[in-house]
């Protein structure tokens, strides 16, 4: 579909988003199509391709899919929902950690089963057959558990002599885990017992397992030293920049409806962290349009104008979720029942270079926390405002969600009135990559991504003495304490670095309480080898 111009675009859409409202749709369409206007708002890329077009798509941009029964009929019915929902347009993710590990015995045929690698490529083939046809690239994230006991070829998966491409990987990293490898102790690999017998002299174990709240009796396949496995996940990391890391304990642990989901998995940007079933659409607000005063001596941020665009922003997200294809009911049921959103920022960095401040000073960092808290407050008080206009979402529970660490954070006058009123959105922002929408925006920078050096053609290449580790998870920190889905990062590491160098990076990822991030040495990519590959045998920390 060709238009002759942005404004057209920006016409359609907010001509069909507003077309949801029940009452005053020429007001909001008037107000959707001003804050659209001069890019101050972005709408994820799947909004602004799809909305208002004759065409069968979703406008959400992150599913996560049921967990998979470990049976042929359930594996098979489940490509089948992943290939609808990525042929509808939405990127999708996907914890394989419920397969059985390779060569586990397959009661019914006296087989052996091939593991959730060899399903994952399974994944990645029937969505090499739809991809020709589809005007986006899918998208796809695979997670694993790292007790899991096929975690190390998951690793190898990754960055390996055949690697999974261009499938995502994370590892689920539980907070067990990680005192395990403090500690230099040994660490279980497990799968849960089902129907199989346990082995003669075999050991069991409770966990709680991908799929269930509830702990599980599992049998222990092997003890593995800690630290071995997770130089193993480094080596990877070191190699190919995957997988990255889900800190999965706090994402549950921190999730505003933590009494009724357990997460395993995220969507593809890893910006979202979602149930089976669940869904988000995202959208980002250019920071770059509220600076006053650019280069000048007296910079500044319009926060009035930055909380006006907020407002109407949540509310444009909240009405993208009615006019929204949803590819299966379940997936319906589960985004209308929760009505998550995710509301970002984008253009951070070239922020803070007309301001005059250095990425990742103590000035940034305070500076992207009002902006942050500005919007987060903005839109809960929308939220709470909706619910009162047009009813609660259906996963509300008031003293439960009321109790959740997040919510427990914001200013008394918002949990005032979402005990009193509910809230519309269980969940309201998201810090996605943000990449195609930022090119459209004059090429803005990416989400909360450093500048790093400029380049006459498409395309940044850092150098890390410039902007450093600590600088950017400082940031990524700063922006995650004012979300309440997950902020997507990806850190930035020069060539010389070590994979014990990565390894620190990921613990201080853990101590300073994001959720998940990435890790890209420069030069690395997905199935190369490293020159003279390191070892790590430091302790964590």
């Amino acid at each position: 579909m060709q238009e002759p111009s942005i404004e057209a675009s920006w016409d359609r859409v907010a001509l069909a988003v507003s077309g949801v409202e029940p009452n005053h749709r020429n007001d909001w369409r008037e107000r959707f199509r001003a804050v659209l206007g001069d890019f101050r708002f972005l709408p994820g890329g799947r909004i602004l391709a799809g909305a208002g077009t004759p065409h069968q798509v979703t406008l959400l941009n992150g599913f996560v899919m049921v967990a998979l029964d470990d049976s042929i009929n359930g594996i098979f019915n489940a490509l089948r929902e992943a290939m609808l929902t990525l042929q509808a347009g939405g990127g999708i993710g996907i914890d394989f950690s419920t397969l059985r590990p390779a060569g586990s015995a397959a009661l019914r045929t006296g087989g052996e089963a091939s593991g959730p690698v060899a399903f994952m490529r399974l994944w990645e083939a029937a969505n090499a057959v739809l991809e020709p046809g589809k005007p986006r690239r899918s998208a796809m994230m695979a997670t694993l558990r790292c007790d899991h006991p096929d975690i190390e070829a998951f690793a190898q998966g990754s960055s390996g002599p055949s690697p999974l491409h261009p499938m995502k990987l994370s590892v689920l990293l539980s907070e067990a885990f990680m005192h395990a490898v403090d500690e230099d102790s040994a660490w279980p690999l497990v799968f849960p017992l089902g129907d199989h017998p346990l082995p003669a002299g075999g050991e069991v174990c409770e966990r709680v397992w991908s799929g269930s709240p509830l702990p599980q009796p599992c049998r222990v396949y092997r003890r593995v030293p800690a630290r071995l496995l997770w130089d193993h996940l480094l080596q990877a990391m070191h190699r190919g920049a995957l997988p990255g890391v889900l800190f999965v304990d706090r994402i549950n642990r921190v999730n505003n409806l933590w009494f009724s989901e357990h997460i395993s998995c995220s969507s593809p940007c890893a910006a979202l962290p979602l149930p089976a079933f669940g869904a988000c659409n995202l959208g980002s607000i250019n920071l770059t349009r509220f600076v006053q005063y650019p280069f000048g001596p007296h910079p500044d941020i319009d926060f009035a104008g930055l909380r006006a665009v907020a407002a109407v922003a949540t509310r444009f997200l909240d009405d993208v979720i009615d006019l929204s294809l949803l590819p299966l009911k379940s997936q319906e049921k589960v985004s209308h029942g929760s009505r998550r959103i995710g509301l970002g920022v984008t253009g951070l960095a070239d922020t803070l270079l007309m301001l005059g401040l250095r990425y990742g000073s103590p000035g940034s960092l305070e500076l992207a926390r009002q902006i942050m808290v500005a919007i987060r407050d903005t839109a809960y008080r929308t939220s709470v405002a909706l619910a009162q206009e047009k009813g609660a979402c259906a996963a509300f529970d008031k003293v439960r969600y009321g109790a959740s660490p997040f919510v427990l954070d914001l200013p008394h006058d918002i949990q005032d009135g979402i005990a009193l009123h509910g809230i519309r959105n269980s969940h309201l922002l998201a810090v996605a990559p943000a990449a195609s929408i930022s090119l459209l925006a004059n090429n803005v920078s990416r989400g909360i991504e450093p500048v790093l050096e400029f380049r006459p053609q498409q395309g940044l290449r850092q150098d890390n003495s410039e902007v450093s580790v600590e600088a950017q998870l400082r940031m990524a920190e700063a922006v995650q304490s004012c979300v309440d889905n997950a902020v997507s990062k990806t850190v930035r590491l020069p060539q010389a670095t070590t994979a014990l160098e990565i390894g620190q990076a990921v613990q201080r990822a853990w101590e300073l309480g994001l959720k998940g991030c990435s890790f890209h040495r420069e030069g690395s990519s997905t199935g190369a080898v490293a020159p003279n590959p390191l070892p790590v045998t430091s302790r964590v920390g």
